[in-house]
Formats: C-alpha cells, sequence, structure tokens
C-alpha cells in the first residue's frame, strides 16, 4: 500500500452491492453468522435502475445489512436468479469486499459451520505479522475477505474494528491492465497512483489452474476516509463480466463511495432518497475493467 493518501475525491466505501438468489438465506446467513442486521428493505426503483442502466432491474426486492457498530456501511442484496456461469476471480470487475473484524481465528471457528464456506484459512500477510487475514464464499458467490489488525502498521492509516465483524475498508478490483486501472482513478478521482508489487492471489491462482506460487501485479490505491482500492492485474484467460442487457452482473455488481467531485463532472446525476443516498445526488459510473461505481455527492 501507499505509505500516504493521495489528494482523492473519493471516500469512504459507503455501500457494497451484491445479485443474491435468496434474500432470507442472505439475511440469515449475515445476521446469525457475522452479527449484521438488517437496517431496510424495497425494491428496486426506477430511477436507480435508469442511474446503473439496468432497467430489468427495477421492482426486484433488495435487502439493506451493516454491522451492528453503526450504518455507515451496508450491504445491499439485490434478488435476482443466479448466474449458473460465473465464478469467482476468473472475471474483470470487482471481486471482494474486505472487512475489519476483531479475531479473525476467533471467526474463522465460528463460520467452520455456517453458509460460508472457507476458501482462505487464516494467516498473517506476507509482508507484516501484524495484520492477519481469511477469505470466505458467501451465499451469493460473494467473496469477503476477513481481516484482523492486530497492532498499528508504521504507514499505514488503517480503521479499528468497533465490533467483531464491522466495515467494508478495501474493495479488490480486477481488470486486464495495471496502467489503464490506475490511469482511471487518477484522472477521474484524483487517486494518486500507487506502487506496483507482486504478490500471490491465491483465489486467482485456484480459479485459472495456475500454480499457486503464481505472483500477480496489486496495488492499493489510496482513498479518504481509510478506504483503499486494490487493483489486481488478472492473467489473459480472464473475461470481462458478463449481463445480460438490462441486469446487474453477478457477484459484486456495484460499489458506492463517498464522492467529493464537483456535480458538474458526474454524469448521470439523479436525487434518491433512502440510504444509502441520504438525499444527496447520486452518480455512475464504468470504470477500465467494466466496474460499476456509484457516487454519493456532498449534499
Amino acid at each position: 500500500m501507499p505509505d500516504q493518501p493521495g489528494p482523492s475525491s473519493l471516500g469512504r466505501i459507503t455501500c457494497v452491492t451484491v445479485r443474491a438468489p435468496d434474500l432470507g438465506a442472505i439475511e440469515v446467513a449475515y445476521t446469525n453468522f457475522l452479527g449484521y442486521r438488517r437496517t431496510d428493505s424495497g425494491a428496486v426503483s426506477a430511477e436507480q435502475a435508469a442511474l446503473w442502466n439496468a432497467k430489468s432491474m427495477i421492482g426486484a426486492p433488495f435487502i439493506l445489512l451493516s454491522p451492528v457498530s453503526d450504518s455507515d456501511f451496508m450491504f445491499r442484496f439485490i434478488e435476482w436468479p443466479a448466474d449458473p456461469d460465473y465464478v469467482p476471480y476468473t472475471t474483470y470487475g470487482w471481486s471482494a469486499s474486505e472487512l475489519i473484524v476483531q479475531n479473525v481465528d476467533q471467526l474463522a471457528d465460528e463460520l467452520a459451520d455456517s453458509p460460508f464456506d472457507i476458501i482462505g484459512p487464516p494467516k498473517n500477510l506476507s509482508f507484516t505479522d501484524d495484520i492477519r487475514a481469511m477469505q470466505v464464499l458467501g451465499p451469493a458467490d460473494e467473496v469477503l475477505y476477513l481481516t484482523q489488525v492486530k497492532n498499528s502498521v508504521p504507514d499505514l492509516d488503517l480503521p479499528s474494528a468497533r465490533c467483531p465483524v464491522d466495515r467494508s475498508f478495501i474493495v479488490i478490483l480486477a481488470g486486464e491492465s495495471m496502467s489503464s486501472m490506475q490511469a482511471f482513478y487518477a484522472q477521474q478521482f484524483d487517486v494518486a497512483n500507487a506502487p506496483v508489487l507482486e504478490s500471490r492471489i491465491t483465489l486467482a491462482s485456484k480459479a485459472f489452474g495456475l500454480p499457486a506460487e503464481q505472483r500477480y501485479p496489486i496495488a492499493a490505491l489510496s482513498l479518504q476516509d481509510q478506504s483503499f482500492i486494490e487493483v489486481d492485474e488478472f492473467p489473459a484467460a480472464a473475461m470481462p463480466r458478463n449481463a445480460p442487457p438490462g441486469e446487474l452482473p453477478p457477484g459484486i455488481a456495484i460499489v458506492s463511495f463517498q464522492c467529493n467531485a464537483s456535480a458538474d463532472s458526474v454524469n448521470p446525476l439523479s436525487s434518491l432518497s433512502g440510504a444509502p443516498y441520504g438525499e444527496r445526488l447520486t452518480g455512475c459510473c464504468r470504470g477500465a475493467s467494466g466496474e460499476l461505481i456509484e457516487l454519493l455527492l456532498p449534499a
């Protein structure tokens, strides 16, 4: 990760939106095993669907789930049939959401017999023993990284977990070109370029049938408010994440950020009510990897 945040107009990760075939199963999994709580429910409005260019989603039911610490972050699960061809970590777009947790080893024990499939058991990160993480696959084919910060790490401004499983502080983006991904966020949102490292991505190697020691170019883009986007350059076998016209893509479909950009620089714009919008103007755009980005602009 870069040692200092750049002058980014992108801030806190406010919402991660996931397509899910069964909202009831999602609510049971997140409330019973992650300690989240339902904070709202409803149906996708015509205005939302138009903003996302996903008009087929009008009327689709959704639920919002937040950690017990606060409602400043939420998952939005939208009920929609599963895509049988979708395999996590094989396509471009939003790959995973990383949550800050208090005790990752205890959490691993609690998730051993749960709807969450442990696909990466707890281990310390390669560059520091002060951060320990695990990976799970949820009931909607969403990948979650569950990360414990055991001690402060020099030059990294990381949040503290306020409850056993707290908010998302990193979202992980896969793409074809590291330079294209970094350039997009630099040009559109003044996000400083980050050093590119070579790192193992175990989930991608398993998905592509590559050696476990395979290294991938990765970089962590610093946003405001202790938030980051990790960008991963995937191998040539990766493909764009497709969805039929008018639908959101499978897996993690949208990430919503607080954004300080001028409303004049964002198009289209909508005035949406309810969480996560809070009556603010909201914009939407697609990134270099086809990822859908929702922008919550100043009131």
